[in-house]
């Protein structure tokens, strides 16, 4: 297997040991809707509704540099009373916005692990139900054919031609595809 370019992943930290271990290329994209719950679950009650739109603000930007600003925002507004809270923002910073070094098209799907996770909680649902296989030919074919069967509701990639030029090492700044990264370099480009 090629090392992925990225993962997308909660905070369990034997994942990302060895995906540093393993492919230590590869970029780490940390799940939003996963932070987002930690980060709630560090504040008061009464502080989720402000909370939810100020992490929205950063998940959601336009670019990378609005990102930032919407987290320094997230920090000046919640550091004083909330300092673990801001933490889990501002020293994740740069696995929570790694999806902007990507296609613009591909946010949506970079921030995070809900689509793969609502796949498998359909299998995980089934198969407490059922209270076990019954046999391990059973207990392999019932999660293939709920995935099987899951796959057709599934979301297709959006922009699938530009997983090429991700795989290949494109650069995109802005989410928009830099066709020669060097010109701006090179005397030519001047």
């Amino acid at each position: 297997m090629r090392a992925p370019v990225l993962a997308v992943g909660d905070g369990a930290l034997g994942f990302w040991g060895a995906l540093r271990e393993v492919f230590p290329q590869t970029r780490e994209q940390r799940c939003w809707f996963h932070e987002i719950a930690n980060i709630l679950g560090s504040l008061p009650k009464s502080a989720h509704p402000g909370a939810k739109k100020a992490l929205a603000e950063i998940w959601n930007a336009e670019d990378q540099d609005h990102a930032v600003k919407a987290a320094r925002a997230f920090a000046d507004a919640y550091g004083a009373k909330h300092p673990k809270a801001v933490a889990k923002v501002t020293d994740d910073i740069d696995e929570l916005l790694a999806f902007y070094a990507f296609p613009a098209e591909h946010w949506i799907h970079l921030r995070t692990t809900n689509p793969i996770e609502s796949t498998f909680a359909t299998v995980r649902h089934r198969t407490k139900v059922t209270k076990g296989p019954g046999s391990r030919a059973a207990g392999l074919a019932m999660p293939f054919k709920l995935i099987e069967s899951a796959q057709a509701r599934w979301r297709a990639v959006n922009a699938p031609h530009l997983v090429a030029l991700v795989r290949t090492g494109a650069t995109f700044v802005g989410g928009k595809l830099v066709e020669r990264p060097d010109d701006k370099a090179s005397p030519e480009a001047a």
